[in-house]
């Protein structure tokens, strides 16, 4: 970020769909499309190299009377910086002269635009230095090749070469595409120290390996900057759809991903923090966020408050990994005011609406304000602030109201209520959402949070995530599979989310649920080896069966960081590492049950220095490097 190409394996940018190379969501070139010897040459393969990088082979066949061997090969290096490097390897014994054309066009038409359909005509261009030019109103983007063609048609859009390629010889040509007169894109991950150590994974199984760098190298490649405060990093919610902030998304993104370092958190934190409604109004606090889908059976809900109720857990979950205590002072202003909000949200009533007023008073939002409590109270009590007292009493009073209403007893033993409207009725329907219900944050030394469910109701809520309604065999459903309106596609209707289903399988582990959780962690993990290993933010939620692959949902993002992110979670979930930075301990709550066999991982950071941690094939865990000073405690499994 910010920029973006999106292509067919064949490497070809046809102008038609959402083919094109983007800055900023604005697509500066729809069409590339590479003739040479006046035919289009075959694909043979193309591939990601990383994140931001892919490549993509052709050949050019029957050049001179050959046979069917093919003598000329063509390598296409594509970033989405806007550069692209085209090269022409020869096999034959003589010299070859070879015609080479690229016809090039763009609409300067926004990426909403171009998804919808309704992106305009293709613009004329101009001759401009050594490429073309094209204009609409204030923007224009420039192609420049290196070495500069011999022929530049402008009325068509094309810029010719004549290449001559001596035995066994290769000839490049290179193109830069930029926006106006600017120079090259220049990310964010590319001009700044990286905010993610360089973790690693090894160990039995090899795809947890593959899975850990490529979602690091999707999360590099994600950050953005805030142009006011160059220094303050925070994720691009995802491409193609989602390439800027998302608040609730960027936080969860920098909170799963702690183990990697703060620096991503602390520059999400201070981003948010310039957002955050002043004066003193009810929404006074409150950290703005869009709405968003939440299936067929409730209206859509507000980011900003799951993001409002974020801010304290994420600021207070830093400290303990290693947050400098002073650049977490700094945020704590903030921080107090996402909790003064939530506490003029409740007056009156033990729940949190959401949206607010009047809004259904959501499971997954009560489990959002429950931990926001007992962790601001922490953060408050570390910094000997006033209130904390009474955020550890709400949240006790609230835990027991839960209980007794938002539980639906039934003849299979019960399942929480996804929401209660406001005139008192349940809403039944069970999906990934509940898994939030299990996410209660980690205290000081290394202690989880107390939970809204009591052990009988989590054990139910493990049981049901367990069964085949909800386990779709490649991840958690967002809604079961038996619930009325499901829809194995739906945004929160039925497809799997990455996220909630990372929030689950950490949940149980935590909990002592390691066959359920176990289940739904080798459900993604197998996803994943079918993505290519880049998890998509969510894909539909049928039935896994033997031979079958999961189905991709076209409105995904793919990279997201989110799902980036829950694929780090999932992972280092193995270990159970639970640090306390302030008072320099860490302990190990590790999966017993070693679902990933050996695993070895490297290169984390607890307090700014390195920390490794082995677990064994049978669930023990063996910390192999730690900061000095750091004292070190194994806690057994289940939490």
């Amino acid at each position: 970020m910010p920029g973006l190409a999106i292509s067919s394996e064949h490497g070809q940018l046809t102008g038609h769909g959402l083919d094109g190379i983007y800055r900023a969501g604005r697509r500066l070139l729809s069409r590339c499309h590479l003739r040479i010897a006046g035919r289009e040459p075959l694909a043979v393969q193309g591939r990601l190299l990383s994140a931001d990088r892919a490549r993509f082979v052709a050949v050019v066949r029957h050049i001179d009377g050959s046979g069917p061997d093919p003598v000329v090969t063509v390598e296409r290096i594509r970033d989405a910086q806007g550069i692209e490097r085209i090269t022409l390897h020869s096999s034959a014994p003589r010299a070859l002269r070879l015609p080479v054309e690229l016809a090039l066009a763009t609409d300067l038409a926004e990426l909403g635009a171009v998804a919808s359909g309704s992106a305009g005509p293709e613009l004329a261009a101009s001759v401009y230095d050594s490429g073309l030019r094209w204009s609409s109103g204030t923007d224009h983007a420039v192609v420049s090749a290196d070495p500069a063609p011999q022929d530049a048609l402008a009325s068509a859009g094309l810029l010719r070469w004549e290449v001559e390629l001596p035995p066994g010889g290769s000839r490049s040509i290179e193109l830069s595409v930029r926006l106006g007169g600017t120079s090259a894109l220049r990310p964010a991950a590319q001009t700044a120290h990286a905010p993610f150590s360089p973790a690693q994974a090894e160990g039995d199984d090899p795809g947890a390996a593959r899975l850990l760098a490529t979602c690091i190298d999707d999360l590099q490649s994600l950050l953005l900057r805030d142009p006011a405060h160059p220094a303050d990093i925070h994720p691009a919610a995802g491409a193609p759809w989602r390439c800027g902030l998302a608040p609730a998304e960027a936080l969860a993104t920098a909170r799963m991903t702690l183990p990697l370092g703060t620096r991503l958190a602390v520059g999400t934190l201070r981003t948010l923090a310039r957002t955050q409604l002043g004066g003193d109004g009810p929404d006074a606090g409150l950290i703005p966020g869009p709405l968003r889908d939440a299936g067929p059976h409730l209206p859509p809900g507000s980011t900003g408050v799951e993001a409002t109720l974020l801010f304290p857990v994420l600021l207070a979950e830093a400290l303990r990994w290693g947050l400098p205590e002073e650049e977490a002072h700094e945020l704590l202003p903030a921080a107090e005011r996402c909790l003064r909000w939530l506490r003029s949200a409740v007056a009156g009533g033990g729940y949190l609406a959401d949206p607010v007023p009047g809004g259904p008073l959501r499971c997954e939002t009560q489990a959002h304000a429950h931990r926001a409590a007992l962790l601001g109270a922490d953060l408050l009590e570390l910094y000997e602030r006033p209130g904390a007292a009474q955020w550890r009493d709400w949240a006790a009073e609230l835990r027991q109201a839960f209980r007794r209403e938002f539980w639906i007893d039934d003849l299979g033993g019960g399942r929480p209520a996804a929401a209660r409207t406001a005139d008192g009725r349940l809403v039944p329907h069970l999906g990934s959402a509940a898994a939030h219900l299990l996410d209660t944050g980690l205290l000081g030394g290394g202690v989880p949070a107390p939970g809204l469910l009591d052990r009988v109701q989590t054990e139910q809520l493990a049981r049901l995530f367990g069964g085949p309604a909800l386990d779709s065999g490649w991840g958690l459903r967002s809604l079961g599979a038996k619930e009325a309106g499901y829809n194995p596609f739906g945004h929160r209707g039925g497809a799997v989310r990455v996220h909630e289903t990372a929030v689950a399988v950490a949940g149980l582990s935590a909990a002592g649920y390691e066959k359920e959780a176990g289940a739904l962690l080798g459900g993604v993990l197998a996803a994943a080896e079918e993505f290519g290993g880049r998890l998509p933010e969510m894909y539909a939620g049928e039935q896994r069966v033997a031979g079958g692959a999961p189905l991709p949902h076209p409105a995904a993002c793919r990279p997201a960081a989110v799902s980036a992110a829950a694929g780090i979670h999932l992972l280092l979930t193995q270990a159970g590492i639970r640090p306390d930075a302030v008072s320099g301990t860490v302990s190990l709550a590790p999966v017993g049950s070693a679902p990933l066999g050996e695993l070895n991982l490297t290169g984390l950071r607890i307090a700014g220095a390195p920390f490794a941690v082995r677990i064994s094939r049978l669930g023990l865990a063996m910390v192999e490097q730690a900061g000095e000073g750091l004292q070190l405690g194994v806690r057994t499994g289940g939490g």
